[in-house]
């Protein structure tokens, strides 16, 4: 089965959060694709938090990605690997590729989409679609017409949309083209977490059966 037909199968809802305890709440709601996205650790401590986060989504047929930490991912035997163009200046494509990791990278402008497909990715993300205030982005807002044009130039690789992006906006980013809605705030810093995932889950779940 392709990485295509994988995504199409799942729910295109793919929430990005930096701890197991996250990951663990999500699946068990029934979230079927999370990113692992822990900052400012190296793979050795890293590791643990990976090993732990993969044994819960795989107990409850969920998809892990793991951020960054390819070296710690193939320990792992993680079936994910995001990562953003600074990670692939040190990352080994050839020993992510040997350990049989999906690749996903992150691209925010046309020299990096040419960068990430040089590397045949198995998806490609876009972003910042919104203003997103989780950091400080050296780029502007993409908005949806970029969704479109990204996904013409990718073609049938998953094109995932992130940065800035609401339940209220989802729909909207679906309609422009993208296979697969990430984020992160609008999940973990709602006030009421498990309705939002829920909330997220019967949104989305009629794309994720899309023919």
């Amino acid at each position: 089965m392709s990485v295509v037909d994988h995504i199409w199968r799942l729910d295109p809802f793919y929430p990005v959060v930096d701890s197991v305890d996250w990951v663990e709440r999500l699946v068990r709601q029934g979230t079927r694709l999370v990113q692992l996205r822990i900052k400012d650790r190296d793979d050795e401590t890293a590791l643990p938090d990976i090993r732990a986060a993969l044994a819960i989504c795989r107990a409850h047929g969920a998809d892990l990605v793991v951020n960054d930490y390819w070296r710690a991912a193939i320990t792992a035997g993680a079936d994910f690997l995001h990562l953003g163009q600074g990670d692939l200046d040190t990352a080994d494509l050839a020993a992510i590729r040997a350990a049989g990791m999906k690749l996903g990278i992150s691209t925010h402008d046309h020299g990096e989409l040419a960068r990430a497909l040089a590397c045949e990715p198995d998806y490609v993300a876009l972003g910042p679609i919104y203003p997103t205030t989780l950091k400080v982005m050296p780029f502007a807002p993409q908005g949806l017409e970029r969704i479109g044009e990204w996904k013409e130039l990718i073609g049938d690789l998953p094109l995932i949309a992130i940065g800035g992006i609401t339940l209220e906006r989802a729909a909207d980013c679906l309609s422009a083209g993208a296979d697969v809605i990430a984020m992160v705030s609008d999940v973990t810093r709602h006030p009421d977490p498990d309705a939002r995932i829920k909330a997220w889950l019967a949104a989305t779940r009629p794309a994720a059966v899309k023919a």
